[in-house]
Order: C-alpha cells, then structure tokens, then sequence
C-alpha cells in the first residue's frame, strides 16, 4: 500500500506543475465510508478505481487530497456534484 500512496503522491505533484490554474480538493469528514468516497470519485471526477482508491487512502490520513485539477468551468461541476453526495470539496486557484 505504501507503493501506492507514493506513486499517488507523484500524480499529485504532476498535476500541479501542470497549467492547469485550479484544483479540486476533497478534504476527510470522517463520516463517510471508503467505498462511497471510491464510488463517488470514481462516477464524478471520472478517475480510475485505482485513483480513487488512492485518493480516499490519502483523504483518510492526510485529511485533504487534489482529485483533480483543470479549469474552474471545468472543476465547478464536479465540486457540486461531490457536495451532493455530502462530500467537502474546494476549488483551489
């Protein structure tokens, strides 16, 4: 798991060396299962379930993860529709 959570770690990093302007950042509510934060990053950021499976594994113990980055028209959609699911996301510029 901990290979994993590295190579995560450097999907990050690429995607904010990108020109990409904004991120979308999914923080930890303790509330919610793995599963349904999976399913859900999976369904609206159109990510991988290896990503989202990452991605949930460091929203749980870093409490915050980049799960996508793009333009704000881009990310917008996507950051009401995780709090629609009741899950915390923030556009980051």
């Amino acid at each position: 798991m901990k290979q994993n959570l590295k190579e995560n770690e450097e999907l990050q990093v690429a995607d904010v060396e990108t020109n990409d302007a904004c991120r979308l950042m999914l923080y930890n509510d303790d509330y919610h299962t793995f599963d349904y934060v999976i399913d859900s990053l999976i369904k609206i950021c159109k990510q991988t379930p290896e990503q989202a499976e990452q991605c949930t594994v460091l929203v749980h113990y870093k409490g915050k993860c980049v799960v996508k980055s793009g333009s704000y028209e881009t990310l917008m959609p996507m950051h009401h529709a995780l709090l629609g699911q009741s899950l915390t996301s923030e556009i980051l510029q």
